[in-house]
């Protein structure tokens, strides 16, 4: 009889199957008919249209150039974090704060 409860067991399961996969198209075939049914011009347009700033005419559409050095980044050679003592003593502050304490654990013992 084990035969008899294998096959009605997957009668039972494809019938489920075929219900979930009948449900999944009545769904969508109800959101189809709801998205033909509205205005197309309703739902092509997601965001309202952007409208300019009163005024907008005569303010400038650009910034002015930003003034410059004359210097490029490449030419500037690169400045170390920390100071050496020389240049702290005369007043330079370092870049970064001080790095924390290391943890320190007891040595491992060997075996």
């Amino acid at each position: 009889m084990p035969a008899d409860d294998r096959q009605r067991e997957y009668r039972r399961e494809m019938l489920l199957a075929s219900a979930l996969i009948a449900a999944g198209l009545v769904i969508s075939a109800l959101a189809l008919t709801a998205l033909t049914a509205r205005d197309p011009q309703q739902i092509a347009q997601a965001t309202p249209p952007t409208q300019s700033t009163p005024g907008a005419e005569t303010k400038p559409s650009a910034p002015s150039e930003p003034a410059t050095t004359g210097q490029r980044p490449s030419d500037i050679p690169p400045q170390p974090a920390r100071p050496d003592a020389d240049a702290q003593k005369a007043g330079a502050q370092p870049a970064l704060p001080p790095a924390p304490a290391e943890k320190v654990a007891p040595p491992i013992r060997e075996k």
